[in-house]
């Protein structure tokens, strides 16, 4: 979706996303940073009851599953969350 040489904005939303995480506050980063894996820990209990998911079985499987068949949705909603995550570390970091 984003060529990597795409200088028009500063490169992709992802290079962008990190070039502000590695020079954002370091304390609005670890915010945000504990933020999401809260969300991804809680989505993944989510999902491993909404599937009634075996102890045994790898909730990362169904994961990696819906990615493949699902790929150009989920580079949308990362690529979404880049620019979300960004707009909110660049409104507060001061």
């Amino acid at each position: 979706m984003f060529l990597e040489d795409d200088d028009l904005f500063g490169g992709t939303p992802e290079k962008k996303y990190f070039d502000i995480m590695f020079n954002a506050n370091r304390n609005l980063v670890e915010y945000y940073m504990t933020a999401n894996l809260q969300k991804i820990v809680v989505l993944e209990k989510m999902l491993e009851k909404h599937l009634d998911l075996e102890a045994d079985e790898d909730v990362d499987l169904h994961i990696r599953r819906y990615v493949v068949n699902n790929q150009e949705e989920v580079d949308a909603l990362v690529t979404n969350l880049y620019i979300v995550d960004m707009g909110n570390i660049l409104t507060q970091n001061e």
